[in-house]
């Protein structure tokens, strides 16, 4: 079969791609600019942008199953082009956000929301992969870490289950090769929930320096985040820092049910990625 992975610049999708080929099968790398990708040998390259309803007929033809990125802007389009081409299982990358209580209000949960709806309504079997807070979003930290060793947090204690990428990447590899596996919501997560201060500790063992955490209120860090995040989506960030802060997250056995493993540690994404937090 032809697997077709949207968002092929992204960790998850190019972590993903050597696991299929290395299983033999077909493999449709696709991006928007998809000169700029590294792929392993015999990965075919195309042309997909998700906001350009124009590049879907072309990438999903003779596609069996499709690893797709959430973007609801033209998410019928793209589900009504994937059912003439004749495409058998999506397997979403959405987000945990979803099963907050906010889902329809929170930017971050409502985009991922609607695209789970839109596959809901379609009759293409799909599989959910509800990962929260991804080990990788601590690279937002790095600059701050290498050039004053200090990292401002609105809400140091607020807490998540932070899950390697390559868990991820690892679940999506499952539900795409194993039928048995498909047509569920997966909530994933790492093994443990740590506070955000918890987690700059970690990565401060990691790379062998101190690192401090400077508490912030969320307006500041807002207006420091304003030239990397959208206000709205800065704004579901601080609401969901706030409900959890002090507060444990989830922590499934998604991960282990579907790669036969224990999720990663965050300390062993850390250790992966000490040389980008050291000056």
């Amino acid at each position: 079969m032809t697997v077709l992975i949207t968002g092929s610049r992204g960790k998850v999708a190019a972590t993903l791609i050597p696991l299929l080929r290395e299983r033999g099968l077909a493999v449709r790398a696709a991006s928007a600019s998809p000169d700029k990708l590294t792929l392993p040998d015999g990965v075919e390259r195309v042309v997909l942008d998700l906001d350009d309803p124009a590049t879907f007929p072309a990438a999903l033809a003779g596609v069996e199953s499709v690893f797709l990125y959430a973007n609801p802007k033209h998410i019928e389009a793209f589900l009504a082009e994937a059912e003439a081409a004749g495409v058998q299982h999506i397997a979403l990358l959405s987000s945990s956000s979803v099963l907050d209580p906010d889902a329809d209000t929170n930017a971050i949960a409502a985009m991922h929301l609607a695209v789970e709806r839109g596959l809901e309504r379609s009759g293409i079997q799909s599989t959910f992969l509800q990962p929260g807070a991804f080990a990788g979003n601590a690279l937002g930290w790095a600059w701050a870490a290498k050039s004053s060793g200090t990292v401002d947090l609105p809400y140091p204690e607020a807490q998540t289950s932070p899950i390697h990428e390559a868990d991820i990447a690892e679940a999506a590899f499952a539900v795409l090769t194993r039928p048995e596996l498909r047509g569920r919501a997966c909530h994933l997560t790492g093994p443990a929930s740590l506070s955000a201060a918890e987690q700059v500790a970690v990565v401060a063992e990691a790379t062998g320096r101190p690192i401090s955490v400077n508490a912030v209120s969320g307006a500041a860090w807002k207006e420091s985040m304003a030239d990397f995040i959208p206000p709205t989506v800065a704004d579901a960030l601080l609401s969901y820092f706030a409900a959890h802060q002090g507060r444990p997250d989830a922590v499934t056995s998604a991960v282990e049910e579907l790669t036969g493993h224990p999720a990663r540690t965050f300390a062993a994404w850390a250790d992966e990625n000490a040389d980008a937090f050291r000056p």
